[in-house]
């Protein structure tokens, strides 16, 4: 028996549908508009006057006047915007700031308006409604469903609301999902993401849950805690849960030990959300690649991640992107942010519509001896390695050893088993072997006798939990980065050889 509810999702789902294909449809045109409005909106503030908008006429002018930066160059804007100061960036205040924990710069206050804010939350929702217009499964919309985010509790500062974005999404849960939506507000609120998480297992294990959703990573604590109590796979937990929303990092080395953990296969839905805007959403279960929202108050720009470091990069938009290349993406947005760059790398895998994958992050990389090795290329050695074995990998990060005790130098691969190999070394050589096929600089080096092939060091059961908890980022919006170019990070863990 069809549900009103699910009943009246389907045409729904079916307007927002025609509405998307409208603009997707017409890519370069959608971004020229959106293009012209910042500008028109932002003429009058602080950072454009600074930077002349009033004579920018075209994507030429406005690249001479405006250079890419990042938070760092951006800051003395930023820090008058947080001091209260008005029209500094966009018009006006914003209404809130989300507060990142950055890698490189402490904390950072990213501005969110009442233009922008929209933006965040249909971005979601049209991501699960093109679901159902491509499945025609909408019954999903009677169960429970649960999202695993920050906390919604937001502190002042200067009359602007401030605290983390998925905290300030939970504002803005529709009402139609109101009383669908776990977990509760008492325990949202809970700061300690350990105890947080046990609260969660309690209120939802009695429940219907047909959707869950959250960063892979600390999902899995979530399935491990419900596994451990029930001695269930979650799957026969929860009967009617068929469809799991992530976003954050790439799902692929997490799914055999996902698909492990519930049992048996349920469709995926990945997003691209960050605090400075709701990048992406796949769109098609089928389909490689997230839809960029090309209308969404978001202007793109694209510099080859290979010649981001040069003097005087090519900046494009989207009619010029390829393909398969490795890009930084730079956005303009109607929160304000100018020819910005947030730091992430996708890869085109469509220009019709123009969908993407996010390969990495520009500071994450290893390229100590010149290899430029991404996470995208260790993600997929380590996917080609295990397929097809009964090796499971909970996490695992990479890191150079530049100065080994004896031998050459190598990449050493810290990894957390779930499901140990029967043969470490035979898995240290496929894994290498992958590598050396997708990356030429890295075969060079293996082949010329710079580096010997990768080796692996296990990290103990719960080592990443236990290190990520040391430096006080367990939970939320934080993630392990796969792979850096120093041994900071490896430095902390509990090793287990």
């Amino acid at each position: 028996m069809m549900s009103l509810k699910s009943a009246l999702a389907k045409p729904f789902a079916k307007r927002v549908y025609k509405k998307i294909q409208k603009w997707a449809n017409n890519p370069v045109e959608t971004q020229q508009n959106v293009f012209e409005d910042l500008i028109a909106n932002a003429a009058g503030t602080e950072f454009g006057k600074d930077h002349d908008f009033i004579s920018i006429n075209n994507y030429e002018d406005f690249v001479k006047r405006v250079p890419v930066r990042d938070y760092e160059a951006l800051k003395p804007y930023v820090e008058k915007v947080v001091a209260g100061q008005d029209n500094i960036l966009w018009k006006g205040k914003p209404i809130y700031f989300a507060k990142t924990s950055g890698t490189t710069s402490g904390s950072k206050y990213i501005p969110i308006t009442k233009e922008s804010m929209p933006t965040h939350v249909e971005a979601a929702r049209n991501a699960i409604l093109m679901y159902i217009h491509e499945t025609g499964n909408a019954k999903f919309v009677d169960g429970k469903m649960i999202f695993l985010q920050g906390s919604p509790i937001l502190n002042e500062q200067n009359g602007v609301q401030l605290g983390r974005l998925s905290g300030i999404v939970a504002h803005y849960v529709p009402k139609y999902l109101q009383k669908n939506r776990l977990p509760s507000w008492e325990t949202n609120c809970i700061e300690d993401w350990e105890t947080k998480v046990d609260a969660i297992v309690e209120e939802t294990l009695p429940e219907n849950m047909t959707i869950i959703s959250g960063i892979p990573s600390w999902v899995q604590m979530y399935f491990e805690k419900l596994q451990q109590k029930t001695g269930k796979k979650v799957g026969d937990i929860f009967k009617n849960f068929n469809l799991f929303i992530f976003g954050g990092v790439n799902y692929e080395p997490y799914r055999a030990k996902f698909e492990n953990l519930i049992g048996r296969k349920v469709d995926s839905i990945e997003l691209y959300p960050a605090s400075e805007g709701f990048f992406a959403f796949q769109d098609k279960q089928h389909e490689k690649g997230m839809l960029l929202q090309l209308n969404s108050g978001i202007f793109y720009e694209f510099i080859k991640a290979d010649e981001f470091f040069n003097e005087n990069p090519k900046r494009i938009t989207i009619k010029d992107v390829a393909i398969g290349v490795n890009y930084v993406m730079i956005i303009s947005t109607n929160a304000g942010l100018w020819a910005y760059n947030i730091g992430d790398t996708v890869e085109f895998t469509s220009t019709k519509p123009y969908r993407v994958i996010v390969s990495g992050r520009i500071k994450h990389f290893i390229s100590a001896f010149g290899e430029h090795v991404i996470a995208k290329e260790v993600e997929q050695a380590m996917q080609e390695a295990t397929l097809n074995t009964t090796i499971r990998v909970s996490e695992f990060t990479v890191a150079p050893q530049i100065n080994p005790e004896e031998g050459l130098p190598y990449h050493e691969w810290f990894i957390e088993f779930e499901n140990e190999p029967e043969n470490l070394s035979a898995l240290a050589k496929k894994i290498d072997e992958s590598l050396q096929k997708q990356n030429s600089y890295y075969f060079d080096l293996i082949v010329g006798k710079v580096l010997q092939p990768l080796k692996i060091t296990r990290v103990k059961k719960g080592g990443f939990q236990d290190y990520m908890k040391s430096v006080g980022k367990l939970g939320g919006q934080n993630k392990i980065p796969r792979l850096s170019n120093d041994r900071k990070i490896v430095e902390g863990f509990p090793h287990d050889n």
